[in-house]
């Protein structure tokens, strides 16, 4: 008895749909000795008569009777076949009663139920893809497209029975795409917004890919045939066929989509609140910048499911019960070392209109070819057509060549009046090709691309021009910058230089998939290291280092970088943009800036006559800034925040966005008291926070005392104390805690520094200690912050 108690229950599935992907699926699940019974609905002319299996009179969009049917035959699994249902929400019916479905959730459907949606997603978490806009006014639509250099591609947002994309191969063509999609409402309210992205070329691709939620796992790359006719000409359609493993889809191709493409959309998934659980099939481009997403689809695609479940070893099943208990790791997924051709049968006329009714026969098979039925029926005991894409017939072999002779044997088989197909499915495997002809090698090849620095540089452009301040010309492109001293009004200076990067800080933007912040604080880091020299910063050169140049990324950072010279008044001159996929992973980037400023040697900080007594202000910082963000990643994690929760103090404000303020630039506040002498000394509280950074001012013999109840204790360094249960003298050792720069003055010239600061700049001015003999800085009153 007690064995029989932990034996798996066996299942009993629900496969929603009527298609060639339903048949497929229906066929592979009940060769399960797991499965017990498969119900479809409302299935099709041949899913009825598969092992284990009955069809179901209800369809696929009536959830009451789907789930009134479930509860009632004690159906344990629910696998959606078409997109409709899933981005209508069938997951959360069923999971309301409590039974599992292979699918996404409603949100997590919009990947596939909004091309805008989508398009955003993958900008927002970096995933290679086309440069596009979203639009819903035609007039903006149409200067878009009269504005780009580049053929586009025009996709309704919204779910339009797999026809919503438009390929024009003129502007004039492009116009009246947008016309009809926006003005004439040919796709409805599907087409309420569309995407207008740019034209890609290369060899297109379908991965689909299981997934827990937390893990993904590919299949082979297949490659289907769109169009109707042969050679790739005529309108467009569902599909007229596939095959797989497409030559063109190496080991090393799908290992860079999966850790370029797959892995960051399940990962950024679920950091966005809508963890993937199903079969992710993403569209795919193999550009010569490598590859590129063209969409997602948020279930198993058709035909390449005809294809891809014929190669199958392992138990279907077991892979999709692994995956709605989210425990994909614990099983291997294997596939036959074979491969697969699927050619469409349609109805003639299709895509356009077409007849139904008629009778089909299908006589004896060869070995290893199975038919599919997709637009099928049963009438007065016969098969007739019943749709537009008929039948899929499928045949496997040792090769592709093989597999392609097999399927073709197996049409042969197959009769209905008006049948059309084409005759060349797989013949692009055959083409000559980059894989048999000698390859000549490029930087491109090598995972450098010239062409996307280019484009970056190009973009930036104009904003390193607004940077141009009098002594500097601020145009890149060439071999150095330049900067005339003379011409800055310099008359006896000295040369000071700094140089910085923002640490782990980094990584909270690349998760949080915002950049347009760090470029500031770069620049802050560095410049702010110069003011305390007294030193005016005069230019400044990043270094931008990434494993994949995604020029969108890249001009974000120094867009952050020119917004922080023009704050802190220097000139972005140059930089460096290094681009090495052998040395960082994926899109993983890292930034280092150099900053050179000049003071005049008179004014040269910190003063030798610094002594007990002198009174330390203290300049309010917005945050964290760029130091102590190990700790502040371990203390997120180990309590399982995530970047998008909003923080406790806060709710209109995300933690991700509260970590990203930048770093305040002091220069601009400071100099008017520093070039009236009025400043002993400054510095500038980063990694070490007080007890390390304020004795580094002070002359030998001389320490100073913070009165840590004299200023605002932040609420994220408040919040961060209390979760990771640090100790105050650590905070005071690791972060600012809420001052940013110190500035020593002495006791007569308090209240002129504080009334010259507060006309310069917006940071708040505190006192906040003062200097006294012996060595250090002692912290006094650090309980006020447990307050």
């Amino acid at each position: 008895m007690s064995g029989q108690l932990f034996q798996d229950p066996k299942l009993r599935i629900l496969v929603v749909g009527a298609g060639g992907r339903e048949h497929a699926l229906t066929w592979k699940l009940a060769q399960s000795p797991k499965v017990e019974r498969i119900f479809v609905a409302p299935g099709n002319g041949g899913t009825g008569s598969v092992d284990k299996t009955e069809n179901v009179a209800i369809s696929a969009g009536d959830f009451p009777k789907l789930v009134q049917f479930a509860v009632e035959n004690n159906v344990n699994l629910v696998i959606p076949g078409p997109e409709q249902p899933l981005v209508d929400g069938i997951e959360a019916v069923f999971r309301s009663v409590g039974i599992p479905v292979f699918g996404p959730s409603p949100r997590a459907a919009q990947m596939e139920g909004s091309k805008t949606f989508s398009k955003d997603f993958m900008a927002r978490h970096n995933i290679p893809t086309a440069a596009y806009r979203n639009f819903t006014s035609f007039p903006e639509a149409e200067a878009y497209v009269n504005e780009v250099n580049h053929n586009v591609v025009i996709k309704a947002s919204g779910l339009a029975a797999g026809k919503g994309v438009l390929i024009p191969t003129t502007k004039a063509e492009a116009i009246d795409g947008l016309k009809s999609v926006l003005v004439a409402k040919e796709f409805g309210a599907a087409g309420d917004e569309v995407v207008v992205e740019e034209f890609l070329t290369g060899d297109e691709i379908s991965i689909l890919a299981f997934s827990d939620g937390f893990n993904a796992v590919a299949l082979p790359g297949a490659q289907d045939h769109k169009r109707i006719g042969e050679g790739d000409t005529g309108l467009n359609t569902g599909g007229m066929g596939v095959y797989s493993p497409a030559p063109c889809s190496t080991k090393a191709v799908e290992e860079e989509i999966m850790r370029t493409i797959v892995k960051p959309t399940i990962d950024g998934m679920r950091k966005d609140g809508m963890p993937f659980v199903g079969m992710l099939f993403v569209g795919i481009m193999l550009t010569a910048n490598g590859p590129k997403t063209l969409e997602y689809n948020v279930r198993f695609g058709d035909p390449e499911t005809e294809a891809l479940l014929a190669l199958l070893q392992t138990d279907l099943a077991e892979i999709l019960l692994a995956c709605v208990e989210r425990r994909l790791d614990c099983i291997s997924i294997e596939m036959k070392k074979e491969s697969a051709v699927t050619v469409i049968l349609a109805s003639g006329g299709y895509p356009g209109s077409y007849a139904k009714g008629k009778e089909i026969t299908i006589g004896s098979l060869p070995q290893n070819v199975t038919v599919f039925h997709a637009g099928t029926a049963i009438k007065d005991g016969k098969v007739v057509t019943d749709g537009g894409r008929v039948l899929a017939v499928t045949g496997t072999a040792a090769t592709l060549k093989e597999a392609q002779a097999l399927a073709y044997k197996g049409v042969e088989q197959v009769k209905f009046e008006g049948m059309i197909f084409r005759r060349d499915i797989a013949y692009r495997a055959f083409l000559p090709s980059a894989a048999s002809a000698p390859v000549s090698l490029t930087y491109a090849s090598a995972g450098v691309s010239i062409d996307a620095g280019n484009d970056l540089v190009e973009r930036i452009k104009p904003i390193v021009k607004a940077t141009k301040r009098i002594g500097s010309d601020s145009v890149i492109g060439g071999f150095g910058g330049l900067f005339d001293l003379k011409a800055a009004g310099f008359r006896d200076p000295i040369i000071v230089s700094g140089t910085d990067g923002v640490g782990t800080k980094l990584m909270v933007a690349q998760n949080y998939g915002k950049h347009d912040t760090i470029g500031i604080d770069l620049v802050a880091m560095s410049v702010n290291d110069l003011v305390v020299q007294g030193a005016e910063p005069l230019f400044f050169l990043d270094y931008y280092a990434c494993g994949h140049l995604d020029v969108p990324t890249a001009a974000d950072v120094v867009k952050g970088v020119a917004d922080g010279c023009i704050e802190s008044g220097c000139a972005l001159v140059g930089g460096e943009t290094a681009e090495m996929p052998s040395l960082y992973h994926g899109d993983d980037y890292d930034v280092a800036g150099f900053a050179v400023g000049a003071v005049e040697r008179e004014l040269l900080l910190p003063r030798p006559d610094i002594q007990a007594g002198d009174v330390i202000l203290g300049l309010a910082s917005s945050g964290v800034h760029s130091n102590g963000f190990s700790l502040v990643r371990k203390i997120v994690d180990s309590n399982n925040f995530t970047l998008s929760t909003p923080t406790p103090w806060n709710k209109n404000v995300t933690l991700g966005d509260t970590l990203l303020t930048p770093t305040v630039i002091y220069v601009k506040q400071l100099l008017p008291a520093i070039r009236q002498g009025a400043i002993k000394g400054l510095s500038h509280i980063t990694g070490g926070g007080f007890t390390e950074n304020v004795p580094r001012v002070l002359p030998k013999g001389l320490g100073c005392w913070i009165d840590a109840g004299s200023f605002e204790f932040l609420p994220v360094f408040k919040w961060m104390m209390q979760l990771g249960n640090v100790e105050t003298k650590e905070m005071a050792r690791t972060f600012n805690c809420g001052i940013g720069m110190v500035v020593v003055v002495a006791k007569e010239k308090v209240e002129e520094v504080e009334k010259l600061l507060k006309e310069s700049g917006s940071a708040k001015v505190f006192k906040i200690g003062e200097v006294q003999n012996g060595e250090g800085c002692e912290m006094r009153n650090l309980d006020a912050w447990k307050a």
